[in-house]
């Protein structure tokens, strides 16, 4: 795919054969009305499950599809809201052990497919995307900043500079975990991965429309018209869109805490309508 092509879907008929699919753990994709549904029917612990959308797998990084100057418009919803971070690790079910918000991860929008449960290339992220996730997800990338939640959010760790702050922030995660003391940690891991991002406060599961510009100095986020992240800096590219829901968690904190894992869940779902990715 050239970088000039336009890409236009609203869903309403066959699924679009430029669109790569990925179920796994029971996944499904169904068209509805003018809407897609990614949706997992249930999800077992231990076992990643994933319903998926990209126009990037089977390719070399060289050859993702997308660069900046560009505007990707979606309009989406979701089946449950996701767990505003103040609720803690065990806030996404109630005290009767029900499922309350979303478990696992979704999203939609660019990156570099970096390793993950689902798999990819090892490689620093990359990615200017809307992105959520739920308990016990704790991505902590810039200081004072919940490591979970719904975001606007851009990261930029595969570039040069970052090799230079490898060592440095090796060092201070390391004396972190030693002291408790993870300020300087935090800094660190910022300058490492490049992150900006800004907490969503929408409720997820009314239809919102979604729209982020990818330019080489700035990536810009809105919803519903009113803008919610302007982040300098982002990737240069080339990015692959994704849209997904899955019911993975990750913890990364400047302690050096590292664990990944598949959680379980309820059926949950992701729906997509009206998706427009414009070059500039």
């Amino acid at each position: 795919m050239r970088q000039t092509d336009e890409i236009r879907d609203d869903f309403t008929g066959p699924l679009d054969q430029r669109w790569r699919r990925t179920l796994t753990g029971g996944g499904t994709l169904a068209l509805a009305g003018s809407a897609l549904r990614l949706a997992l029917p249930s999800a077992v612990a231990g076992r990643y499950a994933d319903a998926q959308i990209d126009d990037y797998t089977g390719l070399r990084l060289a050859r993702f599809p997308w660069r900046p100057p560009l505007r990707m418009e979606l309009r989406a919803r979701m089946s449950h809201p996701i767990c505003p971070p103040a609720l803690g690790p065990d806030g996404d079910h109630d005290e009767r052990g029900q499922q309350r918000y979303l478990c696992g991860t979704v999203g939609f929008g660019f990156w570099n497919y970096p390793l993950t449960l689902g798999g990819g290339i090892p490689r620093l992220p990359d990615a200017v995307w809307f992105f959520g996730a739920s308990p016990p997800s704790n991505m902590a990338l810039i200081p004072g900043m919940p490591g979970r939640g719904w975001k606007a959010q851009v990261v930029h760790a595969h570039r040069w500079r970052a090799l230079l702050t490898g060592g440095p922030t090796l060092a201070s995660v390391a004396w972190a975990r030693v002291s408790g003391r993870e300020a300087t940690a935090a800094r660190w891991v910022r300058r490492l991965t490049g992150a900006n991002e800004a907490m969503l406060t929408l409720d997820a599961t009314a239809w919102h429309d979604y729209t982020l510009e990818w330019r080489r100095d700035i990536a810009r986020f809105w919803i519903d018209g009113i803008e919610t992240l302007a982040a300098p800096d982002p990737p240069g590219g080339p990015l692959g869109f994704v849209a997904w829901i899955d019911n993975q968690y990750a913890i990364a904190t400047p302690r050096g805490r590292l664990s990944f894992g598949a959680l379980a869940s309820t059926a949950e779902w992701l729906e997509l309508d009206r998706l427009l990715i414009q070059p500039l």
